[in-house]
């Protein structure tokens, strides 16, 4: 069964136009400004009928993929896909990420994602204090912008968004605690970047480690042009990791690169290093 193209194409455009106006409907009502029944009932209406859509696009996608044989799990996800654009799906999970981070972080938890045999590399002291001077910066303007902006709206609006502003930062540098980078029982390597990176290396692509202080100046997991990607905290990587040959991986916002060598920021290199080394040699033993 094939998905007409412009149900999709209606879908996708009324979705970029019908959440900006929800969000203003809701400063509006959230700032006791008056909204007529009609122009409420307008809005909510179409917001309901693109849902129905969606809902009906999503349903169509689905059976068109069980009927190419995958299983339902698989088939949903395929139709999500095939629905959502890859920049707000990435979205959408990044804020997931983030609010099960701050939970686990306000809840005292574990680590996640580091089994038993794995070797957890912590990264996040590293940007303490700079974190904190973010947030102390963001509280400031929070208060200030609250008392000097006369206008309801505009005051609703910078409020929130500056309440926003500071839950993200206490809530990245929470993910960045909470999910370390991992070294695998089996010397596979794990390197992360809170709910923003999570780049998976296995065992048998490692050919070295070594400690390695650099302050690389270039963005995020972008990739040189000798093949390095640098995962730096507060400017500085302290491992440089090197592989047999280039693995790919996803960037931040959604794009991938491929990458022979990774150079990352670690608490203690010397022990990290150390807990790779040893778990890719026993990986080695194991395997032969």
């Amino acid at each position: 069964m094939t998905t007409p193209r412009p149900l999709r194409t209606a879908v996708r455009w009324s979705l970029a136009v019908l959440a900006p106006g929800e969000l203003v409907l809701m400063l509006c009502l959230a700032s006791g400004i008056r909204v007529t029944p009609a122009a409420r009932t307008a809005l909510e209406l179409a917001v309901l009928t693109v849902m129905v859509a969606a809902t009906t696009l999503l349903a169509l996608d689905y059976h068109r993929h069980r009927l190419d044989g995958l299983p339902r799990r698989p088939a949903l996800l395929a139709a999500v896909a095939d629905t959502v654009p890859a920049p707000v799906r990435k979205l959408a999970a990044h804020e997931i990420s983030l609010t099960t981070s701050f939970v686990r972080w306000t809840t005292r938890r574990g680590p996640h994602g580091v089994r038993e045999g794995d070797a957890a590399v912590p990264y996040a002291s590293g940007q303490t204090a700079v974190m904190y001077g973010f947030l102390f910066v963001s509280v400031v303007e929070t208060v200030a912008l609250a008392y000097l902006i006369p206008w309801p709206v505009l005051h609703t609006l910078t409020l929130v968004l500056d309440v926003w502003g500071v839950y993200f930062i206490i809530a990245l540098h929470a993910s960045c605690v909470v999910r370390p980078h991992v070294v695998g029982a089996d010397g596979s390597l794990r390197l992360r970047y809170g709910a923003l990176l999570d780049i998976r290396i296995p065992a048998r692509h490692i050919a070295s480690a070594r400690v390695e202080r650099r302050f690389p100046e270039g963005r995020p997991a972008a990739v040189d042009a000798h093949g390095g990607a640098d995962l730096a905290v507060a400017g500085q990587t302290t491992v440089t990791v090197e592989l047999t040959e280039p693995i790919t991986f996803v960037r931040p916002l959604g794009k991938t690169a491929k990458a022979r060598t990774f150079r990352y920021y670690a608490q203690d290199p010397a022990s990290a290093v150390a807990a790779l080394r040893a778990r890719t040699v026993r990986g080695q033993r194991s395997r032969a």
